[in-house]
């Protein structure tokens, strides 16, 4: 059961940079971008007006702009980042994922969940992944390069661009939570992550304008990242995937772990959930006959109360989505049902997720970005 691939925290040297673009700036650093281009200051304003809260980059669109300089602005501000190369979709068009090719070659997905009252966007922060976890195909394939902060920016403004033109089944919209769910470990490109989780959340026109409490930012467990996540003062969800209350399993299942181990983790989690005053979200996978057993139930709810019982924590259940060639398989719902029991009666809240996206190979853990 164990994986031969290494541990990537660092991306190859060899990976290249994609080019400056508005999105990976902080406001005033638009500002000083602009004022080096020859134009007023305020123009970073007016472009970031454009980018974030009218959802366009047409220059053509922008007619505040002199007609002499619109062009040279976008072309230096607002390169393209993403060439779209097939969407998939499912639940009656509700669910589409995205098949995006950056400019160096690389592939990543997006995918956009319609639900009653919200819009979520599961969003890429590689291309692939370092972490190894042997059951998730994005960790099978390895890790290419960290993306950039305007990179996972522009996964959600083209989202939020279909939403606001009605191309999404359900009328016009707008985006409401994103989940860094995507490819790739969050916490291992931790800079640009924060990047995007301020442009999201600053209001418009700095920002997308979200609420910092629709934002969920996952990790398999960087210990001294999220306890740097603590200190930001951004109070978005930390989803903690787990997916083994014990180091004898987790160590095989979670490669990581075989550096911050299971309590490790956790009391980062309830340190994290303590200073920010937000519930952490423990995710977890459920395999079959692998860590589906109930003893392993009565274990992750001891751990989890050990820390507190004020509300700090609930678990996330998730039936194992398929991937091609893995020996692997959800748990048996019986097993599945009595795993919720004992969480349950232990007082701990759980939910099993919603399996949206696994006949597009959307689901979690299914995203490899295949181009074919």
């Amino acid at each position: 059961m164990t994986t031969s691939l290494p541990l990537v925290f660092d991306e190859p040297r060899r990976a290249k940079k994609p080019p400056r673009h508005l999105a990976d700036l902080t406001g005033e650093e638009r500002r000083t971008a602009v004022a080096a281009l020859g134009e007023p200051a305020f123009r970073a304003n007016q472009l970031s007006n454009h980018y974030f809260s009218r959802l366009v980059s047409d220059p053509a669109e922008m007619t505040d702009l002199p007609a002499a300089t619109r062009d040279k602005l976008v072309a230096d501000l607002m390169p393209p980042l993403l060439t779209r190369v097939r969407d998939l979709e499912c639940d009656n068009g509700e669910t589409r994922k995205t098949l995006w090719k950056l400019l160096d070659g690389s592939l990543v997905e997006s995918v956009l969940m319609r639900y009653p009252g919200r819009v979520t966007m599961c969003v890429s922060s590689q291309a692939g992944c370092g972490m190894a976890c042997p059951f998730c195909a994005t960790g099978q394939g390895g890790l290419t390069r960290n993306m950039s902060t305007a990179e996972i920016v522009e996964q959600v403004v083209d989202g939020a661009r279909a939403l606001a033109r009605g191309e999404v089944a359900g009328g016009p919209g707008r985006v409401s939570n994103i989940v860094f769910m995507g490819m790739g470990e969050p916490m291992a490109n931790y800079k640009a992550v924060m990047g995007a989780v301020r442009r999201f959340t600053d209001p418009s026109p700095e920002g997308l304008g979200i609420s910092a409490r629709g934002v969920t930012v996952s990790t398999v467990g960087l210990v001294p990242r999220i306890n740097q996540l603590a200190t930001e003062g951004i109070p978005v969800t930390l989803a903690l995937s787990l997916h083994a209350p014990d180091d004898e399993l987790r160590d095989e299942l979670v490669p990581i772990n075989n550096r911050w181990k299971v309590d490790e983790v956790l009391d980062a989690a309830w340190g994290y959930a303590r200073q920010t005053k937000r519930r952490v979200s423990i995710e977890y996978a459920m395999i079959r006959d692998i860590n589906d057993h109930a003893w392993r139930a009565d274990l992750l709810a001891e751990k989890l109360n050990a820390r507190g019982d004020w509300g700090w924590v609930h678990v996330n259940l998730i039936p194992l989505n398929p991937t091609p060639g893995s020996k692997w398989t959800a748990s048996d719902p019986a097993d599945e049902r009595e795993f919720v029991r004992r969480l349950e009666a232990a007082g701990i809240p759980t939910t099993v997720r919603d399996t949206r996206g696994q006949e597009i190979d959307g689901a979690c853990g299914q995203l490899a970005a295949a181009s074919k």
